[in-house]
C-alpha cells in the first residue's frame, strides 16, 4: 500500500495529540469542571496556564495546538517534517502515558507507546514516493 497524499503523514501526530487531550479531559476532577480552577491537573505548563484561567482554557489551547500541528506539519518538508511530527507523537505519547500508567498500569502505557510508534512508522513507510528506475 502506497499512500500518495502527504496529509496522511499528519495522522500519527493528530492521533497522539487527540488521545492525550481526551485522556486529560476525562481525568480532570469534577471540582475542576464545577468551576474550581485551582483543581486542574495538567503537567504541561502552557496547558496548566490556560486551565487555571478558564474552565474551557484547555479546549482553546488544544484547538490552537491542533491547527499549529497542521500548519507546521504541512509547511515543513523532508527530514524536518518527519522530526517535527515524530516529536509530536513522542511528546503526546509521554503525556498520555502519565495518565495511563498511574491509573491503568505500566503495560497499558507501553501498549499505547508501541501503537503510536508503529502507526508513525507504518504511515511513513507507506507514504514514500516510489523510486523511479532509470532505463
Amino acid at each position: 500500500m502506497n499512500i500518495r497524499n502527504k496529509a496522511f503523514l499528519l495522522i500519527p501526530a493528530f492521533w497522539a495529540s487527540i488521545f492525550d487531550i481526551a485522556v486529560t479531559i476525562y481525568h480532570q476532577p469534577a471540582t475542576y469542571w464545577s468551576g474550581n480552577l485551582k483543581h486542574y491537573n495538567e503537567g504541561n505548563p502552557i496547558g496548566a496556564f490556560f486551565m487555571s484561567n478558564h474552565v474551557y482554557g484547555l479546549f482553546l489551547i488544544c484547538g490552537i495546538w491542533l491547527v499549529l500541528i497542521y500548519i507546521i506539519g504541512k509547511s515543513l518538508k523532508g527530514k524536518a517534517q518527519k522530526i517535527f511530527l515524530l516529536f509530536v507523537v513522542i511528546a503526546h505519547s509521554f503525556g498520555a502515558s502519565t495518565w495511563i500508567s498511574s491509573r491503568y498500569g505500566f503495560w497499558f502505557a507501553m501498549l499505547l507507546i508501541a501503537f503510536n510508534s508503529s502507526l508513525y512508522i507504518f504511515i511513513n513507510e507507506n507514504s514514500q514516493t516510489p523510486t523511479k528506475i532509470a532505463h
